[in-house]
């Protein structure tokens, strides 16, 4: 509210809307409009904003309630006193304008102190009001800000996550593709797999982004086995397969699904359908789902790309291949997703 209250006063007699008005003006409320027409101080509500409506509905009549069902409409005012005027007793007058929300009643005839006391407290209350409106509308803001400057602190986090899951995937796969080509297109596969299966988005997304730590535990491993041209000896080759174990106590314990998902990866793509991979020898539907879907990803990109012991073997081929291992080495369910992707 301004320093200065504004007061509407409507009256059917115009020697009372200039009476009213100079009691206001003594107690020091200057800011006041007078109308003798209900009908026309609508406009003057929609205008002029008061702070506080004087309504005799002694000298309005139907007008007066007319008004008052008509001023919500017109003011858009979450709060806006009503100070009616009623001739005493006239109890069914002040119901019918309490229901059209009439905020207190002086009955005439009154003094000049009672009308200025009970419009000096009905604007208090307002004040009031506005000053918690305000208020509340500050909260909103600092609310809004606040949650504005988590999303942002909580989107730059994860950013800066991914963007060392992506160094840490890439870490694993320096020895034999330090573009990290590798993990990206595992990821791809995967999640088009993962899609096929009829699985949810939001599992469709976790797979997306866990996929590309499969390989992390090959940190743990020496160069000269991962890039040996030649065949590895049984020894080496076990060390070779300690890699899935490694990158699984890298991401254990980890508090979030991604981690818990990555690190299930790292365990399991290596497993077989059959009982005979590892680390674990784990067969069938005992393997988890996001294992059997990475084991078809990365043996697809394996076979199809190139590596410092082998050559690309072309892609009709190796889809050949993962079909010829439905059961075997993979999920028959899997393949079947697999091979209805576009090569």
């Amino acid at each position: 509210m301004s320093q200065q209250p504004r007061i509407l006063i409507i009256d059917g007699e115009p020697d009372n809307v200039f009476r009213l008005t100079g009691i206001f003006h003594s107690a020091g409320y200057t800011q006041t409009k007078g109308h003798s027409e209900a009908v026309v101080a609508l406009d003057c509500a929609r205008n002029f904003h008061p702070d506080l409506i004087v309504l005799d509905l002694t000298q309005n009549g139907r007008k007066g309630f007319e008004f008052l069902r008509a001023l919500p409409g017109v003011t858009h005012n979450a709060f806006l006193p009503v100070l009616v005027i009623t001739m005493q007793p006239d109890h069914a007058a002040r119901e019918a304008a309490m229901l059209l929300g009439a905020t207190d009643f002086i009955t005439r005839p009154h003094n000049s102190f009672d009308l200025i006391l009970r419009a000096r407290n009905l604007l208090q209350t307002r004040a009031l009001h506005q000053a918690l409106q305000e208020r509340n509308r500050l909260l909103e803001c600092e609310m809004a800000e606040r949650t504005q400057g988590l999303q942002i602190a909580q989107s730059e986090l994860k950013a800066a996550q991914l963007d060392i899951i992506e160094r840490l995937a890439l870490a694993g796969e320096h020895h034999d593709d330090d573009t990290g080509a590798h993990t990206k297109r595992v990821a791809h596969t995967s999640r088009r797999l993962t899609q096929k299966l009829g699985l949810s988005d939001e599992y469709v997304e976790l797979i997306f982004r866990a996929a590309p730590l499969h390989d992390v535990g090959k940190i743990g491993i020496s160069d000269a086995i991962l890039l040996k041209p030649g065949k590895l000896t049984p020894e080496e080759f076990d060390i070779i397969k300690t890699h899935c174990e490694i990158g699984a106590r890298l991401l254990s314990n980890g508090r979030s699904d991604f981690l818990h998902t990555a690190c299930t990866i790292a365990l399991c793509h290596h497993e077989r359908f059959d009982g005979t991979g590892y680390p674990r020898g784990l067969k069938g539907e005992s393997i988890p789902i996001e294992g059997r879907i990475l084991a078809v990803a990365d043996v697809y990109d394996a076979l199809t790309n190139e590596r410092p012991y082998k050559k690309a073997w072309p892609v009709e081929e190796a889809r050949a291949e993962i079909e010829r291992q439905s059961g075997k080495q993979f999920d028959a369910n899997v393949v079947r997703a697999f091979l209805t992707l576009d090569a």
